[in-house]
């Protein structure tokens, strides 16, 4: 009796990357790729529609960074297993994915056949954690007193949306639009994520962003 196939969704803002990754994926009969997403809100909405068994996730997306799908799949789709396809080798990288509930973590060095074997594993409701992922987290076990500062600091879910919406340029009435809410309240967010994350204005926003891997 054969097995249902792997239900895949591929998240990448990188055309080619992505592109690149769905043929290999395809190429195998055990799975089926059910749809590609080119930014982070798109991956999110695709997750919740399509409901993938595993998500394979780059951390540089627009509209929202992958980190805060991560976080937000992990919460509102806790059944999905998140893969995280990454080009950032830093620490805290692969902490605060682990720490957001991603169940796996790559880099784009890896293997194509490396890859698969992931994909496999999370679906089978393993983890799977490449050697430099798994050396950052066995590193963390042994000195656990080292601190590791959430980027997003004490935001809410509602303050982190304003906060990407902000770093894209948008305005108050545009954030108030996307977000159907008045823009006496979409000032109030932004007023606050402002406050909270100690910039003066949407430039120091930017850079702080730029600066955490928070913004592609």
């Amino acid at each position: 009796m054969n097995r249902p196939a792997i239900r895949v969704l591929v998240a990448d803002d990188h055309t080619i990357l992505r592109e690149g990754v769905v043929a290999l994926i395809a190429a195998n009969a055990d799975f089926q790729v059910v749809g590609q997403a080119a930014d982070g809100a798109a991956a999110v909405e695709m997750a919740h529609r399509l409901r993938p068994d595993v998500l394979v996730l780059d951390l540089s997306m627009p509209k929202l960074n992958g980190l805060e799908v991560v976080r937000r799949l992990h919460q509102e789709l806790p059944d999905l297993r998140v893969l995280v396809l990454t080009m950032h080798s830093e620490e805290e990288y692969v902490l605060h994915a682990v720490r957001a509930g991603a169940a796996g973590f790559l880099l784009k060095d890896s293997a194509g056949t490396e890859l698969l074997d992931a994909v496999r594993a999370l679906a089978a409701d393993r983890g799977y954690f490449g050697t430099h992922a798994a050396r950052v987290m066995a590193q963390q076990v042994q000195r656990p007193g080292v601190p590791l500062t959430d980027p997003y600091r004490d935001l809410t879910p509602r303050e982190r949306e304003v906060f990407h919406l902000i770093i894209e340029g948008q305005t108050t009435k545009e954030i108030a639009r996307h977000l159907d809410i008045s823009a006496k309240t979409a000032e109030n967010h932004r007023s606050r994520v402002l406050e909270k994350m100690d910039a003066r204005n949407t430039a120091e926003l930017i850079r702080y962003a730029v600066k955490h891997g928070l913004m592609d």
